[in-house]
């Protein structure tokens, strides 16, 4: 087994390390989530934790780790008489990206059930990592139906498996540990809920600290255990003052004045449900422990909330995580009017507390954005104004406020990437049915196997308890789950959409698609046409928040080229097939349908829209067109395209319902 990396060796980084640590001295805090860029260290520090772990005591024998003082009476090993046990070290178990449900939760063991003829329980990575860690790695990227079973399990402290003739309930309690780059997407609320607290992380731009960093790194590859040697006194007094803090946890106090604090800072910052409040005891509570006092101080409290708020308080995927900290210490001092707030060791209100720098996770006012409205010329209304090709160009408008959406889904059945928009044919999706295999199998469906196999057992001469099975008996199971899309973008920048007040609509509404988008792990592009000519201004990319950064720039002005914009998507939907042919695509046209410049302008536009048409492009169009008097050339288009037509006010969820029926419709 290799050496691991020394925790205590790990250089800065310092709130990941204590988040980690409290987990270790409170496993009830409720795990942690770190997120941060590629090469942080994440990985390392997390596998480095469980070799600080006390040892657990087990029943002898038990696969589920019981707990040898009161196992659990439902123990499919059970059950067990109170004993002393045995002692084996904490166990890390990581879940990987790929994984099947039958590895998550455990199935039945298919070899005893073939030879033997008997129901035997396999467990899988949920009851290995009771009493321990479970990992995950890029937890961003977990299969939706994996995600929905640790939901169950964190919820129930048990998981629960009842297929194939097998029922089976076991105690699944684990420290929940998942590092994440947000740049390959955002987690789904309730998952990112279930994380007690979590961590910003980022390479250190301090040169003499990344040459420390690179100097520990070539000495430990060049000798792991020597390297961890060096490091032993170290990790041995950390691991002491984890079981220090663990035996002192039961006498800390958490007194009326810390408590109005946490619900103080919850309230202020809008936090959802009440687990915030209930993380937070439980994080200030492990912060006097792991400090060796008894009493919950008002640094403590700060501490908690700088780890166990950031990630509750954003709205949607792009906002800056990271809390306002004089929003907070003034909470604090409004709220504290008790002795343990004083807080007299920190004189600078605005300055970091002890325990490193940036207080946990806070991140600085970066300011007014690029691109503010102050000074901004008043509105215009640009409906069907003609401006000359190239001019007349305005500055960028903000977006408005975006809004939730419902999906906007591929009709028909894909076998696209793993995503959550439309229906695909999957690995790892829910099981729909059986049929032969086509080459290697790869997922067995035990159940129509058997019944394959039933019928010719006496031909076969059987004579045992075993069921003899042949290659023609076997059955593949087949799964339907979710696939991503590539979403197109194509956006009408011309004069016609100029008026600031609907451009900061138009863009409000594609800015609501991409946090869809972004969510629904799709791809997305972006097309924008004005003048004389479209322009790719984003090449289908993962990176949602590239195409979000384009959109807030985005000129408008000039003429409407709608049939240029259309056959550059065209181009664009044709070198993506090229590249990835699985992958289907969603184009999303944002015009008020007007076409104007170069001869026959409409005639040109619709010709290019039926392109779309004779592909079997899914299509809908926004209609941007407003005013008392409207002309329905979105509609039009939209015709053309084969697809369907939806005003700005449409896409909202409480009405974009109607809109998917009818895509699917028309697709039929």
């Amino acid at each position: 087994m290799t050496t691991p990396f020394p925790f205590t060796a790990v250089v800065g980084q310092d709130d990941l390390r204590l988040a980690l640590l409290l987990n270790a001295v409170s496993p009830a805090v409720g795990g942690v989530l770190v997120r941060g860029e590629k090469g942080t260290a994440k990985s390392t520090a997390v596998r480095a934790l469980s070799a600080l772990l006390p040892q657990v005591p087990v029943v002898a024998g038990c696969r589920f780790s019981c707990d040898p003082a009161a196992p659990d009476p439902a123990c499919p090993d059970g059950p067990h008489e109170a004993g002393p046990g045995t002692q084996r070290a904490a166990r890390m178990v990581e879940l990987p990206v790929g994984a099947s449900e039958d590895r998550l939760v455990g199935a039945l063991d298919i070899e005893r059930a073939l030879a033997e003829g008997v129901k035997a329980f396999e467990p899988g990575l949920l009851a290995d990592a009771h009493r321990g860690i479970l990992y995950v790695d890029e937890v961003n990227l977990l299969h939706d139906h994996l995600v929905d079973l640790l939901l169950d399990a964190a919820a129930m402290g048990a998981s629960y498996v009842e297929r194939e003739g097998v029922s089976v309930r076991h105690a699944a309690r684990f420290l929940l540990v998942g590092t994440m780059n947000p740049e390959e997407g955002e987690l789904r609320p309730q998952l990112l809920d279930r994380f007690g607290l979590t961590v910003e992380v980022a390479a250190s731009r301090e040169p003499d600290q990344r040459v420390e960093v690179v100097r520990r790194r070539l000495a430990y590859d060049d000798d792991p255990d020597g390297f961890a040697g060096r490091w032993s006194d170290e990790e041995g007094a950390v691991r002491a003052r984890i079981v220090a803090a663990r035996a002192l946890l039961p006498s800390v106090v958490l007194g009326d004045g810390a408590l109005r604090q946490i619900a103080a800072t919850c309230a202020a910052f809008e936090v959802d449900g009440m687990r915030a409040d209930i993380v937070m005891a439980r994080t200030a509570t492990a912060l006097a422990a792991w400090a060796g006092r008894t009493e919950v101080l008002a640094e403590d409290v700060r501490q908690a909330a700088l780890l166990a708020l950031p990630h509750r308080r954003r709205r949607n995927p792009f906002d800056a995580p990271g809390l306002d900290e004089d929003k907070l210490d003034e909470t604090l001092e409004e709220f504290g009017g008790s002795p343990e707030s004083e807080q007299d060791d920190d004189p600078d209100p605005d300055g970091p507390p002890d325990g490193g720098p940036g207080g946990g996770g806070g991140q600085p006012d970066t300011g007014p954005q690029a691109g503010d409205d102050a000074g901004a010329r008043p509105e215009e209304s640009g409906e069907g104004e003609q401006r000359p090709a190239g001019g007349g160009e305005q500055s960028p408008v903000r977006a408005s406020e975006p809004f939730r959406t419902k999906v906007l889904s591929v009709p028909g059945i894909g076998e696209g990437a793993a995503g959550r928009r439309s229906r695909a044919r999957t690995e790892h999706g829910r099981t729909t049915g059986a049929r032969r295999p086509r080459g290697a199998l790869t997922k067995l469906h035990l159940a129509a196997t058997i019944q394959a196999a039933a019928p010719h057992q006496r031909a076969r001469g059987r004579s045992g308890r075993g069921l003899v099975v042949r290659r023609d008996d076997l059955r593949q199971a087949t799964r339907e789950g979710r696939e991503g899309n590539l979403v197109l973008f194509v956006v009408d920048a011309s004069g016609s959409m100029a008026a600031r007040q609907r451009m900061s609509a138009v863009k409000g509404a594609v800015l609501s698609l991409l946090l869809d988008a972004y969510q629904r792990r799709d791809k997305v592009g972006l097309v924008t046409f004005r003048g004389s000519a479209a322009e790719v201004a984003l090449p289908p990319t993962s990176s949602v928040d590239a195409a979000a950064v384009r959109l807030e720039s985005l000129p408008t002005g000039g003429r409407t080229p709608l049939a240029a914009g259309l056959l550059r998507a065209h181009d664009v939907l044709r070198v993506e097939r090229l590249r990835d042919p699985a992958r289907r695509a969603l184009m999303v046209l944002v015009t008020d349908g007007r076409a104007t410049g170069g001869p026959e302008p409409v005639v040109l536009a619709g010709r290019a829209a039926r392109l779309f048409a004779a592909d079997g492009v899914a299509s809908v169009v926004v209609d941007c067109e407003s005013g008392p008097v409207r002309l329905g050339l979105a509609g039009q288009v939209a015709g053309e395209l084969g697809g369907t037509a939806v005003t700005l006010d449409e896409l909202r969820a409480e009405s974009i319902a109607g809109l998917v029926k009818d895509v699917q419709r028309r697709a039929a």
